[in-house]
């Protein structure tokens, strides 16, 4: 398991934009399970929408790209920064709201040097909420 402190060191996202609590499943370079623990006092409920709070979906799938973020430099690849290049065939199935565990499953489709391309679904329990195939290019931290 990666707690919170490790993934800090791995990742340069800060509140309010670190959206993982934690890793509990990884196979470098193969795959990886991370928990996001959502809570009333996100930020982005007091737009999205009063009285209604609803996840919004892009950061449903910012998390699940900060798993793979995760799996990335665990996998062999350190000293950078990974930067969105495609979000492709995402989906969304049903709400996300305040209470709710979303956990993020990510998987590699094709992984190299510079250019990872992942699936990544994400559940509330056993029920699919969201997913999404995307892909990510691994840079130098300045670019």
């Amino acid at each position: 398991m990666i707690g919170i402190k490790e993934i800090m060191e791995l990742l340069p996202h800060r509140y309010p934009f670190l959206l993982v609590d934690r890793v509990i499943e990884l196979e470098e370079g193969k795959r990886i399970v991370g928990i996001k623990n959502v809570t009333m006092n996100e930020p982005f409920f007091q737009g999205h929408f009063p009285g209604n709070p609803i996840m919004p979906g892009v950061l449903i799938v910012e998390a699940m790209a900060q798993v793979s973020g995760v799996l990335a430099f665990k996998s062999g690849i350190s000293g950078k920064a990974t930067y969105f290049l495609s979000i492709e065939k995402a989906k969304f199935r049903k709400p996300v709201v305040p209470g709710d565990q979303l956990r993020l499953e990510v998987t590699v489709l094709r992984g190299r040097q510079t250019i990872w391309r992942f699936a990544g679904n994400a559940y509330v329990g056993d029920t699919l909420v969201a997913e999404a195939e995307f892909t990510a290019m691994v840079t130098d931290k300045e670019l």
